[in-house]
């Protein structure tokens, strides 16, 4: 059985360790504070993704919570650009009967989903839509996780989940995309963009 905490993995561009503007150490501080267990990695290669994704499956951890720059097609680490294809190969393998949360500009869009949902038992994807600031995202994310932990420590359901990307979504004026596994549809899950 897995464990209902989060593993945070970040990774910034130089300029933005030079301005310290660590969110995913931020989150995992706040969710200390809430009595949750969190898992935080700070990493700068593709190389050191594939290692501690390890560390996270062995972990048995629940939720995955990505904290990096990305775009429609790729996730950045300070050093490298991991295309989609190659995210789906080192994620499939850890994200069975989990969910993955990121907090990476237009990342969590359609064409990972595709890649992701339907090749692992994954739950669900949920990231913003456009860009978003490192003080919204913080905030934000701490906001969603004291949400989803307050109403209960052990499981997060779909619906919960649901509503509470659109209470964080319209407190920080942030379109947010939520995907969801689903069976017996035509691409294995469905999609909702949440709105402010």
């Amino acid at each position: 059985m897995s464990k209902p905490e989060v593993f945070i993995i970040e990774s910034l561009g130089m300029d933005d360790e030079r301005q310290n503007l660590f969110e995913g150490r931020i989150i995992s501080q706040l969710l200390h504070l809430s009595n949750k267990k969190s898992i935080y990695y700070y990493i700068r290669t593709k190389a050191e993704l594939a290692i501690v994704l390890d560390e996270f499956k062995e972990s048995d951890y629940r939720y995955l919570h990505l904290s990096c720059h990305g775009h429609r097609r790729a996730m950045h680490t300070t050093i490298d650009a991991i295309s989609f294809a190659e995210l789906q190969e080192m994620l499939c393998p850890v994200l069975d009967k989990r969910r993955l949360f990121l907090s990476a500009c237009s990342m969590a869009n359609k064409s990972l989903a595709k890649k992701i949902l339907p090749n692992a038992k994954c739950f669900s994807i949920v990231g913003p839509k456009r860009e978003i600031r490192f003080n919204d995202a913080a905030i934000l994310w701490a906001s969603f996780y004291h949400l989803m932990f307050k109403h209960n420590l052990r499981v997060m359901k779909h619906a919960k989940v649901e509503e509470n990307v659109q209470n964080v979504a319209s407190m920080f004026n942030v379109s947010m995309n939520y995907y969801h596994r689903k069976k017996n549809t035509k691409l294995g899950f469905t999609s909702k963009l949440i709105k402010p």
